[in-house]
């Protein structure tokens, strides 16, 4: 035989051998894609494995298109139908013009799900974004596919990224606590793994420990167990101690307007809940006229919405106050049922206008979302709303002890004789206090309608706890609201977990009255002649 035929045979053998892998991959993928065809859930979830293993390029599209309800299968052809309504060849990825006749979605169930849900965190291992890693690592500790742990395993040799990392040490330890076969060591290492995660995730996962475990493993996980156990209880009370501030904040704003008003008139105003829901609607209109005529400014409806809402609720307080219950001084039962009546009429005015249904207010984006701090979630919403009542707390803090207007108030509620002696128009100042806490009421429905359903019923739910932090901190002291509304707010939420919701609050509403018993003038009594006779 000659030299070039010998070179030529042998370069055939070693072309042979280079193909040889490629063709293995492709019988592999026509395996899988025989499987989506035999309409069989064992046959789909162990297609998946295939062509994750296989590592065939089109996998990630393929597998979500599966996950969507995208994957189309029959007649030996196999199809991804795009988000836009495209289709392509999952073989090749190419285009389709047609959709093959007898194809239909492949069928899924929860078997094959959890096998979808493996599959895309063992392709999301490899992916370039850290993000995206610590999102895969994520759905593997989740799944706990014994399968990813070679994956697993390679990509923590390489990862770099520090939480991309740790994420994926996690997910490890997740899969060696049910790997029965798996070394004693290594599960132990992997107990005190998710032990350091310390989250509800964890703890699930610890007691997911098969029964062939061995007594020191067990000790090890037990004592794992109790110490998440205590830690997430800590948490927990962090996490009630912040819902009950967000509560405190907004009774602060449900019932700051209503000790001014009540402070300084006396007057037991049981339309104030429907100068909260004036503003409420207040901002539903604002809104609605930003998106008709500049959707753009749709982050600014908020910053529009104040002032306005502000603007209506004060001028219907003072309309409210110079027609009706400047009549009626000195009589609070007449005084009670009027601004109920008065309440109703504005309950069936909205409802008429508006509408009975609830109506929709939008987040900004800014209040949209929330984040985690340690333990605790954290809405935004909640946290610009405890923000946003400090501020107001502050202005009308500044406005009675800084403003002409604030030093008359404070003479009036202190003996309201002796300060029309020393000529204070006591009337004008009725009436504009009447309208600084309507007005502050419609602020409080800026940001109620952020967290509450605006509906011509929405004043109602807060006018009774309105009343309860004004009583108990102290009438017409804007420090003693402030305690008043947080005490309670954080002693209601530190209840719910024990009692419930209803007896919680039938519990401080039963302190409250025997408090009231001992100091009739709250936690911070006014002083003042008027007040002391």
């Amino acid at each position: 035989m000659s030299l070039p035929i010998r070179l030529m045979r042998m370069l055939a053998v070693v072309l042979a051998l280079l193909a040889a892998p490629v063709v293995a991959v492709a019988q592999t993928a026509e395996e899988a894609f025989a499987r989506f065809n035999a309409d069989s859930f064992s046959d789909t979830a162990r297609a998946i494995d295939i062509l994750v293993q296989g590592a065939h390029p089109n996998a990630g599209v393929i597998i979500e298109a599966l996950a969507d309800g995208r994957l189309l299968a029959g007649g030996g052809a196999v199809v991804v139908k795009t988000k836009d309504g495209g289709l392509l060849d999952a073989r090749t990825g190419q285009a389709l013009s047609a959709e093959p006749a007898g194809v239909s979605a492949v069928r899924l169930n929860n078997n094959v799900r959890r096998a979808i849900q493996a599959a895309l965190g063992s392709l999301g291992l490899i992916n370039p974004d850290p993000a995206k890693r610590v999102a895969a690592a994520e759905a593997v500790f989740r799944a706990r596919d014994v399968s990813a742990l070679p994956v697993l395993e390679a990509a923590i040799a390489k990862e770099t990224n520090e939480r991309a990392r740790r994420a994926l040490r996690e997910a490890q330890a997740a899969i060696l606590i049910v790997k029965t076969d798996a070394p004693p060591f290594d599960r132990i290492a992997a107990v005190d793994v998710l032990r350091e995660r310390g989250d509800q995730d964890a703890l699930a996962t610890l007691r997911a420990l098969p029964g062939d475990a061995s007594p020191a493993l067990r000790e090890v996980q037990a004592r794992a167990i109790s110490e998440i156990e205590g830690k997430l209880a800590l948490w927990q009370a962090g996490q009630n101690l912040w819902y009950g501030l967000s509560l405190g904040s907004v009774l602060l704003l449900a019932a700051i307007g209503l000790a001014i008003t009540f402070g300084v008139m006396g007057v037991i105003n049981m339309a104030h809940g429907e100068m909260v829901m004036l503003g409420a609607y207040t901002t539903f209109v604002v809104q609605e006229l930003i998106r008709t005529n500049a959707p753009y400014l749709f982050d600014w409806s908020l910053a529009f919405a104040l002032p306005s809402a502000f603007i209506v609720a004060g001028a219907v307080g003072i309309a409210i106050e110079r027609g009706v219950i400047r009549f009626l001084y000195g009589r609070p039962l007449e005084t009670l049922l009027a601004t109920w009546g008065i309440s109703l009429i504005l309950q069936q005015t909205v409802r008429t206008a508006f509408g009975p249904t609830n109506r929709e207010v939008g987040a900004p984006s800014f209040m949209s979302g929330a984040f985690e701090l340690g333990g605790l979630a954290i809405t935004w919403n909640r946290l610009w709303i405890i923000v946003f009542a400090a501020l107001v707390f502050l202005a009308l803090l500044a406005i009675l002890k800084l403003t002409p207007m604030g030093l008359q108030m404070r003479a009036v509620t202190q003996n309201r004789r002796m300060a029309a002696a020393m000529g204070i128009r006591t009337g004008r100042i009725d009436a504009l206090t009447f309208g600084l806490g309507s007005g502050v009421a419609g602020l409080a429905g800026v940001a109620l309608s952020q967290i509450d359903n605006v509906s011509p019923n929405l004043g109602q739910s807060y006018i009774i706890d309105s009343f309860m932090v004004v009583v108990f901190g102290g009438v017409g002291n804007l420090w003693g609201t402030l305690i008043s509304a947080m005490t309670l707010g954080v002693a209601n939420k530190l209840l719910e977990p024990y009692a419930g919701a209803v007896l919680g609050k039938i519990a401080l509403l039963v302190f409250i009255i025997l408090f009231i018993q001992k100091r009739p003038r709250g936690l911070f009594a006014l002083k003042g002649r008027a007040v002391e006779a």
